[in-house]
């Protein structure tokens, strides 16, 4: 039985990724780990930085009584109102979404009378409220209940977004190993169902650094709403160009003597 390599660090090439084929589990979940950890700090912070002060301001904003329930929501404020705004995210109330209120905010959310309206790039989606439960809407309940959670959030998102892409590659490496196998096969790649999954988990993490870098060129205004839409498709097809690839830089299968020509006729002794 050969060593394993001692080489399955990097997976930013082809022949760095087909080295994680050999390399032992922990060894591939550590470098997701190390890769899915600045991945998640970049979100948090573009999250956090963009969007948070826009809610502590609307919250601000808000009247000091007010509440949704069974289903709608009790606003004693002026309707519409732009209760905050960002470049990423905008917050407002119109009861009966009668559009009058226009943000040029990658998102905004906009409060009704019985749904909560979601425009985006995309269009719009709405939420009804839920009939079963009495949520706060006033600035008496929500500004200390915020003031209590905003600094605790950003740790809780980041640890659920590790966790998260650490799944997700799981789930997509289950997907993925057998055309990895199958070109394995085809090309006669020394890989095996298993050392194909170790090879598909760490062909995602290509990807995964190049959207890191996308998240943050969109959350310092480098990259727009639609530029980054476009990144983020790219980012599945490095990760399938980095699937395809790595099994060619696997050695390959060692031919024993019964894997011979089976064609060839065998000599007629004299």
């Amino acid at each position: 039985m050969s060593a394993r390599p001692t080489g399955a660090w990097e997976p930013f090439t082809p022949r760095g990724v087909a080295a994680f084929a050999r390399a032992r589990l922990r060894r591939l979940w550590l470098v997701q780990f190390i890769v899915a950890s600045p991945a998640a700090a970049v979100a948090v912070w573009i999250v956090y930085n963009g969007c948070f002060p826009v809610v502590t301001a609307a919250i601000q904003k808000l009247p000091a009584t007010g509440e949704i329930r069974s289903g709608r929501l009790e606003w004693r404020g002026h309707s519409p109102q732009l209760l905050a705004e960002g470049r990423l995210l905008a917050l407002d109330v119109d009861l009966d979404h009668s559009r009058q209120i226009g943000s040029p905010a990658d998102v905004q959310i906009e409060f009704g009378r019985e749904t909560v309206r979601v425009f985006s790039l995309f269009g719009y989606l709405d939420w009804h409220y839920p009939g079963n439960y009495v949520i706060f809407f006033n600035r008496t309940e929500l500004e200390p209940r915020w003031g209590a959670w905003a600094a605790e959030l950003p740790l809780m998102a980041g640890v659920a977004a590790v966790l998260g892409l650490l799944l997700s590659w799981s789930l997509l490496a289950t997907l993925y190993f057998l055309p990895a196998w199958m070109l394995g096969f085809f090309t006669n790649r020394d890989l095996n169902f298993r050392q194909s999954w170790r090879l598909a988990g760490a062909a995602l993490m290509p990807g995964a650094l190049w959207m890191t870098a996308a998240i943050l060129f969109y959350g310092i205004g480098f990259l727009n709403l639609v530029t980054f839409g476009f990144t983020f498709g790219a980012h599945f097809l490095i990760g399938w160009i980095y699937l395809f690839v790595s099994p060619l830089f696997v050695p390959r299968a060692p031919v024993t003597a019964s894997q011979g020509n089976p064609f060839r006729q065998p000599k007629r002794r004299e």
